[in-house]
């Protein structure tokens, strides 16, 4: 895709439609979502702009509409600024070695379009009030060494019948790469999502 530098491209609302003319090229009229950190962001968009779409809504390591306070948008920008190689050396720093598949996506970004994503506006005010009236199943998951990890509780908490799964002494990034801890949580809730779609519930 296009890697523009102005943060007005990465709005909330246009990130959300970018789902939906995927969904619509492809004909599928609703779906399941799942997105962690900016897809989860994602995932709190669609429940403003375009939830009748979605039978299920899987949300990881991001809250309703509170910044991270383990890792502030100005440190990342300030990294992006010194260049992707110095971008990842840091994260290697933080989380160890990377995969050389991963480091050599994350090295090929355009890190000028990183800075202006980063510094785009939320867009996710007013979404806590909308919270309690979320008819459609909803798992969220999140680290409990995350920044995001108090808000995303809260906002399970906010959303009638959510499943909410935690992951002891796992970060941001370490909860991403746990999918051999994620991902029986998200089995076992899409096996059940389906089946209330099946009936028609």
């Amino acid at each position: 895709s296009g890697k523009p530098h102005d943060p007005i491209d990465y709005d909330l609302k246009l990130r959300v439609n970018d789902v939906l003319a995927v969904m619509d090229d492809l004909g599928v009229d609703k779906a399941h979502y799942m997105g962690y950190s900016m897809g989860g962001r994602i995932g709190f968009g669609i429940v403003m702009h375009a939830l009748d779409r979605f039978h299920s809504l899987i949300i990881g390591g991001i809250s309703a509409d509170t910044p991270n306070s383990d890792n502030p948008p100005q440190d990342r920008i300030e990294l992006l600024r010194q260049g992707m190689a110095h971008y990842v050396a840091d994260a290697e720093e933080k989380e160890g070695p990377m995969d050389a598949g991963r480091k050599e996506r994350l090295l090929d970004n355009d890190p000028e379009a990183l800075i202006a994503a980063t510094t785009a506006p939320r867009g996710t005010e007013g979404v806590k009030e909308l919270l309690p009236s979320i008819k459609v199943p909803c798992l969220l998951y999140c680290g409990e060494a995350d920044g995001f990890f108090p808000g995303s509780k809260a906002a399970a908490q906010a959303i009638p019948n959510a499943v909410f799964a935690s992951f002891p002494d796992l970060n941001h990034g370490q909860t991403s790469r746990a999918a051999e801890l994620v991902l029986p949580h998200v089995t076992e809730f899409l096996k059940k999502a389906t089946m209330k779609v099946a009936a028609g519930i």
